[in-house]
């Protein structure tokens, strides 16, 4: 049981910092999307195979889910 929750503790930690945006990576980001005609809450910016991905997109034509690549091109952007 203790190496059960050791290694959830383990996997928490690291999914946590895995996934966070710093805010430099945001503002990058909101950037990008402005140029779009879009925006993101923050919270919905996770980090994905070096890249983004960014859940929930309001743009001026719908609502998208947009993956980045680690150079912030859009590699794929879905209709929702």
């Amino acid at each position: 049981m203790k190496k059960l929750a050791a290694l959830a503790f383990v996997l928490a930690a690291t999914t946590a910092s895995a996934q966070e945006a710093d805010e430099a990576t945001v503002a990058r980001i909101n950037a990008l999307l402005a140029e779009m005609q879009c925006e993101v809450d923050p919270v919905n910016i996770e980090a994905d195979d070096g890249g983004w991905e960014l859940d929930d997109v309001f743009c001026a034509d719908g609502q998208y889910d947009i993956e980045l690549d680690g150079n912030f091109e859009v590699t794929e952007k879905r209709k929702e």
